[in-house]
């Protein structure tokens, strides 16, 4: 199974974890801890349930667990103190607090968009995805022409959609102001605020576009 969350994507079956399009690198143990708070969302696991799932009849200190906590969160570009998806629940243990989407699998293929901007690619998760200035956006925009919430694109199966929030700078698709909703397609040219972003369509991982440029 593949799951989006945020800017992330992890493949369980694959056994791989990419952050804004990029593979990370993280040891089997905690990309079990990510999976096992993932499937228990929204619920918190306490710190002796991870224990005995993780290290099976092996004891270990309550360090141990806050150790792989920590080294997860570096991975995720996540903070303890500020989570976007790992939440220390005081004296008990640790919960996934954002929403987490399992990737739509067409034809034995999926389809995947994502928004690059200057070096970054983020990966836009099946449901509403919002672009804004908001810390918990999945493409957080932290530029003074972006509002909070100035933008959503909501990605369903095969297709996304662009829609503006009523932002104070407008949203741009293609140079024409999108006042209502408009549908994206690869290599579309999208502006919020100042900053400026394509948008990019992959069906089993190959971009449309370079499939119809080789044909």
């Amino acid at each position: 199974m593949r799951v989006c969350f945020g800017d992330c994507v992890a493949d369980f079956d694959a056994r791989e974890l990419f952050l804004a399009g990029k593979p990370v690198h993280v040891e089997p143990r905690a990309f079990r801890l990510l999976e096992l708070l993932i499937a228990a969302r929204p619920r918190a696991l306490s710190k002796q349930e991870l224990q005995e799932a993780l290290w099976p009849k092996t004891y270990v200190t309550e360090r141990s667990a806050a150790r792989l906590v920590s080294d997860l969160r570096q991975a995720l570009d996540d903070r303890g103190k500020v989570p976007r998806f790992i939440r220390t629940v005081h004296r008990f243990g640790y919960s996934f607090c954002a929403e987490a989407n399992p990737l739509n699998r067409a034809a034995g293929q999926d389809t995947v968009f994502k928004l690059l901007w200057a070096d970054r690619e983020i990966a836009l998760q099946e449901g509403e995805n919002i672009l804004g200035r908001e810390r918990d956006a999945v493409a957080w925009i932290d530029v003074y022409s972006v509002s909070r919430r100035h933008a959503r694109i909501v990605v369903s199966g095969d297709r996304a959609t662009l829609e503006d929030l009523g932002s104070k700078n407008g949203t741009f698709l293609n140079d024409e102001a999108a006042t209502k909703p408009r549908r994206l397609g690869d290599g579309d040219r999208l502006r919020i605020g100042t900053v400026e972003m394509t948008v990019r369509r992959y069906v089993g991982g190959v971009s449309t576009q370079s499939v119809r440029r080789s044909q």
